[in-house]
């Protein structure tokens, strides 16, 4: 038998306000999505999240705070570092990163958000693609540790070069992206792997 005053359910308080700050979140990245940056009000963000707009004002002063604030639940990568660095192992990193983005945010908010010049909107994106860009890059330095890639390799550029195939497979391809980590490896490991 458990003491109730020794577990950790958080005050209903505090569970009402995760929760309207979950509403007001997915809301905010909803409208940047669906109809960008210009359609983001206060007033919008009300409609959409059945949030009061009392409330909104009292958590933020407008939308730029409001998209400062903002912070997004972080992706949850899974640990690549039993993933050797092999033809098999670039691609099921690729599968999971982009399953990843489609389960967390969406290539398409990560587009959205990159497309726009509000800083507050790039440190939303920062938030979804930093993490991703880390364990990339992990990965390729122990390929390069342990001789299985080429010195040279570019990790930023080339995790650059991935999220941008995986955002232009996502729109001009869709029924064809679940193939996209078998292609993208095709074309990635030539570039990768010590000759």
């Amino acid at each position: 038998m458990t003491d109730s005053s020794t577990t950790s359910v958080p005050p209903r308080a505090a569970r009402t306000r995760e929760a309207t700050d979950r509403k007001i979140a997915q809301a905010t990245l909803d409208i940047l999505i669906s109809d960008g940056i210009g359609a983001m009000t206060i007033e919008e963000v009300s409609r959409r999240s059945g949030v009061a707009k009392t409330t909104i004002y009292r958590r933020y002063r407008n939308t730029d705070d409001l998209l400062r604030h903002l912070q997004i639940e972080a992706v949850s990568l899974p640990e690549f570092g039993h993933l050797e660095a092999t033809r098999e192992g670039l691609r099921i990193l690729l599968e999971r990163v982009a399953a990843s983005f489609n389960d967390e945010i969406g290539l398409k908010a990560v587009g959205v958000v990159l497309s726009t010049s509000n800083q507050a909107v790039h440190g939303l994106a920062r938030q979804i693609i930093d993490p991703a860009q880390q364990r990339f890059a992990q990965f390729i330095a122990r390929g390069v540790e342990a001789g299985a890639f080429r010195t040279d390799v570019d990790a930023h550029f080339l995790f650059g070069t991935t999220l941008g195939s995986m955002l232009a497979a996502k729109a001009l391809a869709p029924d064809t992206a679940a193939d996209w980590p078998e292609r993208m490896t095709a074309l990635l490991w030539p570039a990768l792997a010590r000759a």
